[in-house]
């Protein structure tokens, strides 16, 4: 048997990817997104989810590229001080990665600030069906471990398994995106010791995900090429729709035109119509908890 969960992260993100999120569920194959709790079109988002009641909504919890839930000073070893921002999250994951190597990252501070995430979004009403991370941080031991503390304290059962499924071979016509598969690849040694921290803490994750390598690059060809060859089991399948209008220019994001392709993708019959021919049944993170 052969399911998948697609998920579309950065809810809440603009006003234009929450109306494509909400436009690729009800009118394609997106049966489950992830809302950014510190995300300016965050209350929009929870007005349009709660029409939207067979959307299931996870929390997608930001340490980078963003500004945290709580006070500043209760997290200093993950923000910098910005001029013209206030005070942020640092930006890219390269620093964070190092930080995080590096033993910089302090552990409760994370904890603390994810549960501030989760908590906010279930204060707004909604029921959050599971996590994932903005850029996948969660990949890393010293995010994962404060992260399921975070979710049992919150009553949260299921998590994204981070770990892209996709092949080189899969990529054979797409040459710009083999650099991103060595890049994800290189962390690829880090899912044992994922599996095993979800399992001691008594959590559910799909057995891997599929769209992070294709994220910028997606198109009808490429979707097909990565689910005609979808195992057995139950897989998560990544996306980005979005409108690319005046308030998505001022994000900092390299998901511009690429989020009109996405949505373009998950709303076409043909999407529909070869997960049909592949007998892949579409479910949601409620449906794997």
């Amino acid at each position: 048997m052969r399911r998948l969960i697609i998920n579309a992260d950065d809810f809440g993100l603009t006003s234009g990817v929450n109306r494509a999120i909400v436009e690729a569920h009800g009118h394609g194959v997106v049966t489950s997104t992830t809302l950014m709790a510190n995300a300016p079109a965050f209350s929009e988002a929870v007005q349009l989810a709660e029409a939207s009641p067979r959307l299931g909504v996870g929390c997608h919890v930001v340490l980078v590229d963003g500004a945290p839930v709580l006070n500043p000073s209760q997290v200093p070893s993950l923000v910098q001080s910005r001029s013209q921002d206030g005070v942020q999250f640092r930006d890219g994951l390269g620093t964070f990665f190092l930080r995080a190597f590096c033993r910089r990252l302090r552990s409760d501070e994370i904890e603390a600030e994810v549960t501030a995430q989760i908590r906010r979004i279930q204060a707004a009403g909604l029921s959050v069906s599971h996590l994932d991370t903005h850029k996948h941080t969660h990949m890393l031991p010293q995010v994962l471990g404060p992260l399921l503390r975070a979710a049992t304290i919150c009553g949260i059962k299921a998590l994204r398994n981070p770990f892209d499924l996709i092949q080189i071979t899969q990529l054979a016509s797409r040459p710009v995106l083999w650099k991103r598969w060595l890049e994800v690849g290189v962390l690829r040694g880090l899912a044992g010791r994922f599996r095993r921290a979800v399992k001691e803490a008594g959590m559910l994750t799909p057995d891997g995900t599929l769209g992070i390598v294709a994220t910028g690059a997606l198109d009808a060809q490429l979707f097909r090429a990565i689910v005609e060859r979808l195992p057995e089991g139950t897989w998560e399948f990544v996306c980005h729709p979005g409108y690319n209008d005046a308030q998505l220019q001022g994000v900092r994001t390299r998901l511009k035109e690429s989020r009109m392709r996405e949505l373009r993708v998950l709303t076409l019959p043909a999407t529909r119509e070869v997960l049909a021919a592949g007998g892949i049944a579409l479910i949601s993170y409620r449906d794997l908890v």
